[in-house]
Parts: structure tokens; sequence; C-alpha cells
């Protein structure tokens, strides 16, 4: 492998998927999936450039002073060297203070690539790699639903392979609580039909695993299917989901339509001064279309009174909780 100093560097801010060799990377935030594919292309591109390269990991929470500098000095036959820290967040003053040495100076043919899985723990050791131009690699965790479709077709784009609308769609409500799970799912597909991937096949295959948190609750009991809300909030208690994070959930999706519906007449500057993301903004919308001003007040009103109760004034959270879905639900239109 050339010596990692004559590579150039990646701009910051790139994708797990775009990330190149340099004398130092950072790979940043809380979702393991990116960010374990992040470090195993940096050591595919190591090892495509010297078969023989040297990998060494070093967990954060482990370390002793002094051993990034031991790792990284040249060995007796000369190696180049992939040298990982992970959970930097969760390392002592003594490894921020070596790799703070480190970067000031690093040695050639050597390419450290530092894990942080978020928090302010070592932020200003941060702050100096940032400034310094090191590349970050951002891996924060996805959360919406609209940002888990792009990343099933970006999946299955990058397996030669397409599904359409309806497909990915199902394929998230189905299996998108956990990324993992996605990424594998989108890789059984592929490895399991061919063509265009169709909303019946995700069915056939993964049907059954509807997720029923506490945002598919609200979204059916906002949508008015009563039966459909409370049919997965009954899933969802029984598989162990506390009641408090459904009223939650409920307060948060009527709170958004309570937010829009106050400005919505003033135009698109009124709704950007919100500072909701565009697809919440565009759901409210279309959500409020079934919606009164009398019928958002009714159901603010019952979720507050099940909040109370499932915080400890009602003696069946369970009840309190099934109550509030079925008034909101009753309030539609």
């Amino acid at each position: 492998m050339p010596p990692a100093t004559r590579r150039p560097a990646a701009p910051a801010g790139v994708s797990w998927d775009a990330v190149e060799l340099a004398p130092v990377l950072l790979v940043s935030g809380a979702e393991g999936l990116l960010a374990d594919r992040a470090v195993d292309r940096v050591i595919a591109l190591a090892r495509a450039a010297d078969p023989g390269v040297e990998v060494t990991r070093l967990e954060g929470a482990d370390y002793v002073v002094g051993t990034l500098g031991v790792v990284a000095s040249p060995s007796l036959f000369a190696e180049d060297k992939v040298l990982v820290v992970d959970a930097l967040e969760k390392g002592p003053d003594e490894l921020l203070a070596d790799v703070t040495a480190y970067v000031a100076a690093p040695p050639p043919g050597v390419v450290l690539v530092l894990r942080h899985g978020g928090g302010v723990r070592g932020k200003k050791l941060l702050d100096l790699l940032r400034s310094t131009g090191v590349p970050v690699v951002s891996c924060d965790v996805i959360k919406s639903d609209s940002d888990k479709s792009a990343f099933v077709t970006a999946e299955l784009r990058r397996a030669a392979r397409r599904a359409d609308a309806a497909a990915v769609r199902a394929l998230v409500d189905a299996v998108g609580s956990d990324l993992r799970e996605l990424a594998a799912a989108c890789a059984q597909l592929v490895a399991d039909t061919s063509g265009l991937i169709g909303a019946d096949v995700v069915e056939r295959y993964y049907g059954g695993r509807i997720e029923a948190t506490g945002f598919r609750v609200a979204d059916a009991a906002v949508a008015g299917n009563a039966g459909q809300a409370v049919a997965l909030l009954r899933h969802a208690l029984a598989t162990g989901v506390d009641p408090v994070p459904i009223v939650a959930a409920l307060a948060a999706k009527l709170r958004v339509l309570a937010k829009v519906a106050a400005v919505r007449g003033r135009g698109a500057g009124a709704l950007r001064d919100l500072g909701l993301a565009p697809w919440q903004t565009d759901r409210a919308m279309a959500d409020l279309r079934r919606w009164t001003p009398e019928g958002l007040a009714g159901a603010i009103s019952a979720v507050a009174q099940a909040d109370a109760e499932v915080k400890g004034e009602g003696r069946d959270p369970r009840f309190a909780v099934e109550r509030a879905v079925l008034r909101v639900a009753g309030s539609v239109g």
C-alpha cells in the first residue's frame, strides 16, 4: 500500500460508501451498521493496495496509555498499517491525549480510523479533528421512514435491483425498526427473487412482521382507522411496549398537526419556520384534510388525560391508552 500520507483525503462529511484512505479518519455517529461498513471499506481499500497490510483494533474503554504510539510505530518489516480505535467516546483521558498528539504528526504508511459513537465525550478532540480537515464519515441514526426508504432503495441499487414504491414502503413497515434487519431483508430479497420487487413479494416474505410501535399506532389513530389502531396497540402491549411512549407518540403526532394547522394559511414561509422536516409538514397537511379544529382539540384533550393516567394518576395504564386511541380515531372528521 502506498504511504497513507500520499493518498488524497476524502472530503469532510462523506458517506460510508465514498470514504477513501487518509492518514486519519473519523467515523462519527451511533448507527452501528453504517459505522461498521465505513471501517470495513477502509480496511478493504487498504488491503486492495497492499494485501499484507497489518490491521489492529483498539477498544476505547480498555485503552492503556501509550498503546497508540506503540502499535503505530514502524515494524521490523515496515508493513503498512490500519489502526482502528473503537468507541473513542468511552476511552480515558489518556486515549484522547494520545490521539491528539498522534494527529499533530501522523506517521507515514499508517491509516488511523477513529470511531466515535456520539455524545459530548471527547468534543475538544472532535473539534480539533474537524478543524484540521480530517475526513468525517457521518453515521447518524436513521429514524424517519423517508430516510429508511432511501436506504432501502440505495441497498437494492448497489445490488443492481429495484423495488417499486409500494414494496419499499411495505419493507420499511415490516422490518424498519433496525437498520441491520432492514439491510438483511434487502439482501434476502436480492438473493431469493428476480426482477422488479413488488409489494406482493415483500408481503410474502415479511407480511407477518409489521411493527406495532407507538408511531404506527398514532398514524392509524390519526387516520381514523380505529380497528387497525387498537389491533396494533394490543400487539405492541403484548410484546412488551410500555404505554408511556405510545401516549407520547400520540401526543407528538397531534402537536405536529396543531402546529401545521395554526399556520397553514400563511404560506410556505410560515411552514418552514416551524422547524419541521419537509416530510412531516407534507404528512400533516394530508392528515389535516380529515380533521376539524374541534376534533383536534378533543383529541389533544383525550391524550393529555391519558398521559396523566399512564404516569400514575390512573389505575390501569393499558385501558387509559386504549381509550385515548379510540377517542383520537373517533375525533377524525
